[in-house]
């Protein structure tokens, strides 16, 4: 198994617009072969004083896959593709973490 931690920044006031898009792809990137857990996260809104926050311009995406091959799969899946042109102009970039269990 491996782990995915996408961090997507994006234009400023667009979170909700960018979620809305990301939503609709979450049930076909959920049937993929290989994907065990895919969804979108922001700041959780508490007083935990050491919470290091994403700010209001970001989106977190926790993936979790069976394997490497799976996660290069999905990311040419005719879906993503589909999904990419929808979102470009509420993307300003990507920060992407692929990690192993330890």
């Amino acid at each position: 198994m491996i782990h995915v931690i996408a961090t997507i920044e994006l234009a400023p006031g667009t979170r909700e617009k960018f979620l809305a898009e990301f939503r609709k792809l979450i049930p076909d990137v959920r049937a993929e072969n290989g994907c065990i857990e895919y969804g979108p996260a922001i700041d959780a809104q508490i007083d935990l004083p050491n919470q290091a926050k994403i700010g209001a311009d970001k989106v977190v995406i926790i993936e979790k896959w069976e394997n490497l091959a799976a996660l290069k799969a999905h990311s040419v899946a005719p879906h993503m593709q589909a999904y990419r042109p929808r979102v470009k102009d509420f993307v300003r970039g990507m920060e992407l973490r692929v990690l192993d269990p330890a």
